[in-house]
């Protein structure tokens, strides 16, 4: 099973850093979103591959257009927060807030129910399990946020997900679909999106995906913009992160389209046999399998 997901941000909604972090920032960028969006919706076409979007409602605030028209294409469309900030900076009141925002102007566009999430980052962090109750309690029925690896922003080894499974939120069953990696030489290898991606020749991240029952895809629009001035502030390591590869990923996402069958969200949902999944308990984290 192989899942297309992208999560619709600007080129600027970089993480952790001083020059990107608030809304007042980013009015001083330049918008580059629908120009990268319309090459998502040409390699869709092309390869006449479904996805579901994980969209920001500040982006369903400021360009409408977006969203409509990923809702009007029959695409899925879900939450990726409001405003882009780490799920484990803010307070539950602030991620509530935050969350039932973005809900509100994602399903005013659509006149659909938001049933799935994807933090920011994937900060979801053995300490601020807190986000899932809320998830719950706002209606998601579907997270994608669980990274069992560590990671700059993110990563919850202590749920050790790796394929699709039901997180037990004080007695509710949340669906979660986390991000698969693969083990190699000993280590969990992330290939499947982001700067990963970006960064792993094709050759390897073909192999990869074929010892792969299970594959999580992550991508932004940013990933396929070339020619998307540097940020000022990051430093070294993040310039690399966020940069790196960007000319060669538009051709590897093409090519993987077209090497692999892929289904969205809703799709991989059916997919699953729900009676044989895993539990993680996400308070003790035990497993009731």
């Amino acid at each position: 099973m192989n899942i297309l997901t992208f999560d619709i941000e600007e080129w600027f909604h970089i993480l952790d850093n001083a020059s990107t972090r608030t809304e007042s920032d980013w009015s001083r960028y330049e918008t580059r979103i629908h120009r990268n969006m319309d090459r998502i919706f040409q390699i869709l076409d092309e390869t006449n591959t479904r996805a579901t979007f994980f969209c920001l409602g500040w982006v369903a605030d400021k360009h409408p257009d977006i969203i409509r028209r990923i809702d009007a294409a029959g695409y899925e469309i879900g939450t990726h927060s409001y405003a882009h900030q780490l799920a484990y900076e803010q307070t539950p009141v602030q991620f509530q807030d935050d969350l039932e925002r973005s809900i509100k102007h994602l399903q005013e566009l659509t006149g659909k129910k938001v049933r799935s999430y994807r933090a920011p980052g994937f900060s979801i962090k053995e300490f601020n399990h807190w986000v899932f109750p809320i998830l719950v309690e706002q209606g998601i029925e579907v997270d994608c946020s669980v990274f069992s690896a560590r990671r700059a922003h993110g990563g919850d080894t202590s749920l050790g997900m790796f394929e699709p499974g039901y997180l037990n939120v004080n007695g509710t069953l949340l669906k979660e679909f986390p991000i698969n990696t693969a083990p190699v030489l000993g280590q969990d290898l992330i290939f499947s999106g982001g700067g990963y991606f970006r960064l792993l020749p094709y050759s390897a991240i073909r192999v990869l995906m074929r010892r792969s029952n299970y594959v999580m895809t992550y991508f932004h629009p940013r990933d396929f913009d070339a020619d998307q001035p540097m940020i000022p502030g990051l430093s070294r390591t993040r310039q690399f992160k966020s940069y790196y590869g960007l000319r060669n990923c538009w051709p590897k996402l093409k090519q993987l389209l077209t090497d692999f069958p892929f289904v969205d969200l809703a799709e991989a949902e059916q997919q699953v046999d729900w009676t044989k999944v895993s539990h993680r308990d996400t308070n003790t984290i035990a497993i009731n399998s």
